[in-house]
């Protein structure tokens, strides 16, 4: 593994919107899926925007090349009075992997998080991202709920 001498967490800014993409693109390849050019434009657009309900991103730089990012929303929840935050998407380049950028990436949402007031920041993956799980077993914790979707 090539382990960047050094990262920056950051926001997403517009003149990342290429590799972003690429990132994006990989992180959907992994879970065998792919969106629309139209979906791409909708989410940049989304993560670059300034409505407080919409999505937001934070990306992890090396040099001057993005080797991560996370997409994340706070939400409504019927329980609690303050907003909850979703972190739906993480994703880190292979060779990034292990180098701590995940983890990093994550605490940038924690931190978003607890500046929002937001009380809880929960995720989802799928079972056989054994790697990823890894790292969520050491920095947060598995609950019992099982996801079901309209088929």
């Amino acid at each position: 593994m090539n382990k960047p001498d050094t990262f920056l967490i950051r926001p997403l800014r517009p003149d990342d919107r290429e590799c972003w993409a690429a990132l994006w693109t990989a992180y959907l390849e992994f879970y065998e899926t792919s969106v629309e050019p139209e979906i791409y434009d909708s989410t940049f657009a989304r993560l670059i925007g300034d409505d407080p309900q919409d999505f937001s991103c934070f990306v992890a730089e090396s040099g001057n090349k993005l080797i991560g990012l996370t997409h994340f929303l706070f939400h409504r929840h019927g329980w609690k009075i303050e907003n909850v935050c979703y972190l739906q998407d993480l994703y880190a380049t292979p060779e990034s992997r292990g180098t701590g950028v995940g983890r990093a990436l994550i605490e940038a949402v924690y931190a978003a998080a607890d500046t929002a007031g937001a009380p809880s920041v929960y995720w989802l993956t799928q079972d056989f991202n054994e790697t990823a799980r890894k790292l969520y077993d050491r920095i947060g914790v598995k609950t019992p709920f099982i996801k079901y979707s309209r088929p």
